[in-house]
């Protein structure tokens, strides 16, 4: 697993959280990280990864950032791996029963909504993992089974099973999941903006670094 620098650990975190609340304050991801339960768990995850790869962290941190995964795996339903390769501005709608596959990629301004399910599928050489495109929307109960690629900016709508590739702007609909229009995702993916956030940031205080 490649070290992950600590500005690249706070870009994720942070836009993690303003997806979720619109805000990246210091109250806003306190708040958060202790009653936040769309985000506690994507902070914990996120948090693994970056120590597990970083020997300073390895041996006294990431520990504790295991075992608080673990418990909020257990409180909460969700099974998403720290080593899951996942863009920035991770969505978590609603908790309990979502399920993705360690091989799964999945890229940015990701919607999972509860049950929704990225698994392993197929047979001999086709075995695999699907991966997922940016500002893709994964709706409740929805299942993306097996080596697919998920096109940029998809809604893949409530309790559809996806098992063939799907292109970008596609809506995909029911259990043979076929695509039903091309308007994509764009009225379901809120917050997505964060690094437009930053962009205006530096414009409007260019003797600061900033870098939220």
């Amino acid at each position: 697993m490649r070290a992950m620098t600590f500005e690249e650990y706070r870009y994720l975190v942070l836009s993690d959280l303003y997806r979720i609340v619109g805000d990246v304050k210091l109250s806003a991801l306190i708040r958060h990280v202790l009653i936040g339960d769309k985000y506690q768990y994507i902070f914990w995850m996120r948090t693994c990864r970056y120590a597990r790869a970083n020997p300073l962290l390895r041996i006294w941190f990431y520990p504790i950032a295991r075992m608080m995964l673990r418990r909020y795996s257990y409180k909460y339903g969700i099974s998403i791996p720290f080593t899951t390769q996942i863009g920035s501005g991770l969505f978590i709608g609603h908790i309990g029963g979502i399920v993705v596959n360690p091989g799964c990629v999945i890229g940015k301004n990701c919607n999972l909504y509860h049950g929704a399910s990225l698994l392993e599928g197929g047979l001999g050489d086709d075995l695999g993992w699907p991966t997922i495109g940016d500002n893709t929307f994964i709706g409740p109960g929805a299942k993306v089974i097996g080596p697919v690629r998920i096109g940029n900016n998809v809604l893949i709508v409530a309790n559809s099973v996806v098992v063939r590739d799907v292109p970008d702007n596609a809506v995909v609909w029911g259990p043979l999941g076929r695509v039903i229009s091309y308007e994509g995702s764009k009225d379901n993916i809120l917050n997505a903006d964060y690094e437009g956030r930053l962009r205006h940031k530096r414009t409007h205080c260019p003797g600061r670094d900033h870098k939220q």
